[in-house]
Formats: structure tokens, C-alpha cells, sequence
């Protein structure tokens, strides 16, 4: 999906103008902290967020954006009231978060909704010409043939933010079309990379959301304790950069430094390095093609100890796998996966089923694909695979 391999002319010092969807959320945060770094490059003139309506309030009187929109209209009176007497225009509703990503003024849009809820909007950013910053992996997961045709169609640039696509997309800008072998995504093999499995099954949410590296948000930490996380950033990278599954290639690397590699036909390698730090990706999109300095930590080369890569255990984390039999699948089998994964992981995180029953919800979600050629016909399916993992019992033996 990268609109051009070959590195564009710089856009200049103009100041860009950033609508950031899902505002309230971790990447959001980091947003609003690295556009606080560029006030002379960077203006915050949108802010969306779906029930956290204080927070969203006190970003709002921070930052001052034209609109903020909160999904949830039940709090709709409660954030005006809030923003009584700012000149702040305050919305509510879907309908409204999707209007925000389409405005005429907006350069960026920062796609950080969690989940499904993020398609529509990311998919009208696209078709609005948009540069995309995509935090919302879900977005190609779930419809990565009507995401990829939107941004043909409208000339939209999709910059990655997860930090592994945005290693591949550093890796890759300036290289020809046709030179890519394998793309190598690393995973950190999250909390329990060296746990018994055995003792899976006793495994708490509260032990599941500790990332060993990462500061991230519930639903993303438990992705990663499953590998899941992974599984989808497989299915993501496969839209984004043009390749087929066997192009892609997970490995384990604790130390998360190496943020992934990029493997060429003549058998050279690019990597991206760094330390575990989500606002340099978040940077990378505002600012591209450009390079702007910053004060994020650098690494100290003589201190970063070993670099170890570990293949991955499918058998400890078969998540991973449940993922690439989607992506060989195709059609909605990728959208079936994406939404029993999301209603799995909820009921984990309520104490409803155990960790290991992740993975089994996940297969009953993935049961309910079949043919859907657009957007409507994949969130039907969506709904249905959502339908069948709410309603699957626990599969665990007590």
C-alpha cells in the first residue's frame, strides 16, 4: 500500500493540522505529547474519543483543538458543559467521529480507535485523501482490500504506527518495488515467554496486562500475552507492504531493540533499531517524509547487552497460527478472527473464561466466516463471529 517506495520531496516547515481518533487511548496520549514537542509543525484541531468523556474534556481545554467528538452520546451534555466558554465545537456519535476524519482542513488523521469501532472512520480518512497515521490495525485486518482500494483511488498515503510496520516502512522507503524476500516481524513473547505452560490455565488479567517493555492498553496487552497481537500485525503487514504470507516471518526478541527487519532478494537486510519507545513510530508519521529532531531516548550501544531471536512455541501460543490460517484463507476469515479475538479478550479480562480459553473462543469465531466482498458483508460477519464467542462456553477443563 506504500504509495511510493522512492522517498518524496519534504513537506516543509507548514504547520500540519492533526485530527487524532481515539485521542483518550495510549497511542492518543503519546500523540498529543510528541504534537507538543512541534507547535510551530504540528496543530491539533480535532480530538475523538468514545466514553472517556473527562479525559477527553481536559485534553480539549490542554490543546484547544476546533472539535472534539465523544462516540458515546450519553455524554454528549456532560462535555459541553465542560467546555462551556472554550470556542471548543463539541459532537457525539459515530456518525460524527467519521465526519471528523473526512474534514477539508485536516492533513493527518491519527487512526488510534481500539478495535473495529476504528474501521469506518480510518476507512473515510482514506478515501478523503488523507495521510493516515494507522494505529488501527484492525482496519486492514478486517477490510484490508477496500482500505488498500480507497488509498488507490484517492492517493491517501498510509504511514504504520505500530512500531514493527514502522520499522518496515523506514526499512523499505527508498528501495525498489520488487526487491522484498521476507519481511520479519519481532514479537517480545510478552509475560510469559518462559512460563510452564502448564500453568496457563491459572494465568490473571492482571498478570496478563503487565508487558515486560511495553506501556500499552488492556486489550492490547492481553494480544500480546496470546501472540495474537502478532498474528494481526502478520495480517496488517500483509496489506500494507504487498506481500504474501510466506513473506512473513515472526521471531522472539525479548529485548525489543530490533523492531523488525526487512530481508532483500540479493540478500541483504535492513533493520530498525531502537529502544522501546512508541512515540519515535508516532513521530515518524506525523512527520514523514521529513525528519524532525527530538529528545527521545537514544540507545547506548555499549550498554543494549546481547540481542537474542528465538523462533516462536505455536504449540504454547497458537493464536499466532489461528492468524496465518485466516490471512491463507482470506475473504472474511481475517474480519471472523479479529472480532471473537476482541470478545474472547474481554471476557478473559472479566474473569469469564481462562487464558487458554482465548484461543479455543477465538476457532469458534473463526467458524462463522464466508463470502463477503464489502464492508457491510464483512461487519455482518464480524457481528456473527462475535455472536458465537460470546455465546461459546468456557472450553476449559477445571
Amino acid at each position: 500500500m506504500l504509495p511510493d517506495l522512492r522517498p518524496p520531496a519534504p513537506r516543509g516547515d507548514a504547520p500540519r493540522s492533526v485530527a487524532v481518533l481515539g485521542s483518550t487511548g495510549s497511542i492518543g496520549v503519546q500523540t498529543l505529547e510528541v504534537a507538543a514537542l512541534f507547535p510551530d509543525r504540528l496543530r491539533i484541531t480535532a480530538l475523538a474519543a468514545g466514553t472517556r468523556w473527562q479525559e477527553l474534556a481536559e485534553q480539549a481545554r490542554r490543546v484547544r483543538p476546533d472539535h472534539v467528538v465523544i462516540a458515546d452520546e450519553a455524554h454528549l451534555g456532560a462535555l459541553r458543559d465542560a467546555l462551556a466558554g472554550t470556542g471548543v465545537e463539541v459532537a457525539a456519535g459515530t456518525d460524527a467521529v467519521r465526519e471528523l476524519a473526512e474534514e477539508a482542513e485536516v492533513d493527518v488523521v491519527v487512526a488510534a480507535i481500539v478495535g473495529a469501532a476504528g474501521l469506518r472512520p480510518t476507512l473515510a480518512a482514506v478515501e478523503a485523501g488523507k495521510t493516515v497515521a494507522l494505529a488501527n490495525k484492525e482496519s486492514l485486518v478486517v477490510a484490508g482490500a477496500l482500505v488498500e482500494a480507497a488509498a488507490a483511488r484517492s492517493g491517501a498515503v498510509v504511514v504504520p504506527v505500530d512500531s514493527e510496520h514502522s520499522a518496515l516502512f523506514q526499512c523499505l522507503v527508498g528501495e525498489p518495488a520488487g526487491s522484498v524476500e521476507r519481511l520479519i516481524l519481532t514479537a517480545s513473547g510478552g509475560p510469559f515467554r518462559l512460563r510452564p505452560a502448564e500453568t496457563f490455565d491459572a494465568i490473571s488479567p492482571e498478570e496478563a496486562v503487565a508487558h515486560p517493555n511495553w506501556s500499552m492498553g488492556a486489550k492490547i496487552s492481553v494480544d500480546s500475552a496470546t501472540m495474537m497481537n502478532k498474528g494481526l500485525e502478520v495480517i496488517e503487514a500483509r496489506w500494507l507492504f504487498g506481500v504474501h504470507a510466506d513473506q512473513i516471518e515472526v521471531v522472539v526478541h525479548p529485548q525489543s531493540v530490533v523492531h523488525s527487519v526487512v530481508e532483500f532478494v540479493d540478500g541483504s537486510s535492513k533493520a530498525q533499531v531502537g529502544p522501546p519507545d512508541m512515540r519515535v513510530p508516532i513521530q515518524v508519521a506525523l512527520a514523514f517524509p521529513d525528519r524532525w529532531a527530538a529528545p527521545h531516548p537514544r540507545l547506548d550501544w555499549t550498554r543494549t547487552g546481547p540481542l537474542t531471536f528465538e523462533p516462536v512455541d505455536a504449540d504454547r501460543f497458537p493464536c499466532l497460527g489461528l492468524a496465518y490460517d485466516a490471512l491463507r484463507a482470506g475473504g472474511s476469515a481475517p474480519a471472523a478472527l479479529n472480532a471473537a479475538n476482541e470478545v474472547a479478550v474481554a471476557r478473559f479480562l472479566t474473569g469469564d473464561v481462562r487464558f487458554t480459553d482465548v484461543p479455543r473462543l477465538v476457532e469458534v469465531g473463526l467458524a462463522t466466516a464466508r463470502p463477503a466482498g464489502t464492508l457491510d458483508g464483512l461487519l455482518a460477519v464480524d457481528a456473527a463471529a462475535r455472536r458465537a464467542a460470546a455465546d461459546a462456553r468456557a472450553l476449559t477443563t477445571a
